[in-house]
């Protein structure tokens, strides 16, 4: 039986067991930044798992998924220049070759030289590129909806803002 908190009669999780053990250990500090950040840390560990085992329902990887899904969502002719699609994935351009290495050994993409600069190289969906992202991408969606489901609409809506105030916080912005 889980611990309980006596103030809420709510089951302890695990970061207000760590919280209480810090308390207990080092009295001078306070730990209650855990109590956000730690949960946190974990809710985006869990999503991540439950996200990426979407991804391997297509042969994806995390990164091949955003690759895909990057291009896709340009538009026609659905390219990027290289160092383009790296900045939109968030990868360096060594990581980004390594992924579309992957994804063009599958017939997935493909590359080409840009006409105007045959240095700079262009990254395209392949048509069966195409199909493979439409399906990964609607099975990704249907998991989000599912996972934002479960915590309900009222908290989905109530989270969103705080969290885009804070990635503006944290981005600088």
């Amino acid at each position: 039986m889980a611990p309980v908190d006596a103030s809420s009669e709510q089951p302890i999780d695990r970061i207000a067991e760590i919280q209480q053990a810090w308390r207990r250990e080092r009295p001078d500090l306070d730990p209650s930044p855990q109590g956000v950040i730690g949960r946190l840390h974990r809710v985006a560990l869990e999503l991540t798992e439950r996200l990426i085992s979407v991804y391997r329902e297509f042969g994806l990887t995390e990164g091949e998924f955003d690759v895909l899904a990057t291009l896709r969502r340009a538009g026609e002719p659905y390219e990027h220049a290289a160092g383009e699609l790296a900045d939109h994935t968030l990868v360096t351009t060594g990581g980004l070759t390594k992924r579309v290495d992957r994804l063009e050994a599958r017939g997935l993409v493909e590359r080409r030289a840009e006409a105007s600069d045959a240095r700079r190289r262009l990254v395209r969906l392949t048509p069966a590129g195409r199909e493979l992202i439409d399906r990964a991408f609607t099975a990704h969606l249907a998991n989000e909806h599912r996972l934002l489901d479960e915590l309900g609409s009222a908290d989905a809506s109530a989270i969103e803002p705080i969290l885009i105030r804070w990635l503006r916080v944290l981005e600088g912005h």
